[in-house]
C-alpha cells in the first residue's frame, strides 16, 4: 500500500517545494527587475501568478491519471 501512496506523495511534495521556483519570461523578468530596483513588489506577484497558473494543468493531469488508475482497478477486480 506504501509503495503505491509514495509517488503520489512526493508528486505533492515536489509542487510545493518548487513554489518558490523563479519562473519568469525574458521580458517579464526584465519588467519585474526594473519595478525591483526601484523598490515595487511587482516581481514576487508575477512569480506567485505564473506558478498559480502552472500548478492547474498538471494537477488536474495527476487527477485525470488517479482516477483512471482507481477505474482500472476496479475494473480488474470485477
Amino acid at each position: 500500500m506504501v509503495k503505491k501512496i509514495l509517488p503520489f506523495l512526493l508528486m505533492i511534495a515536489f509542487m510545493v517545494i518548487s513554489s518558490d521556483a523563479q519562473a519568469q519570461c525574458a521580458m517579464c523578468k526584465a519588467v519585474a527587475e526594473s519595478n525591483g530596483a526601484a523598490g515595487g513588489g511587482v516581481a514576487t506577484g508575477l512569480n506567485h501568478g505564473i506558478l498559480y497558473m502552472m500548478f492547474f494543468p498538471y494537477f488536474l493531469m495527476a487527477l485525470v491519471g488517479f482516477l483512471w488508475y482507481r477505474h482500472n482497478k476496479k475494473t480488474k477486480a470485477a
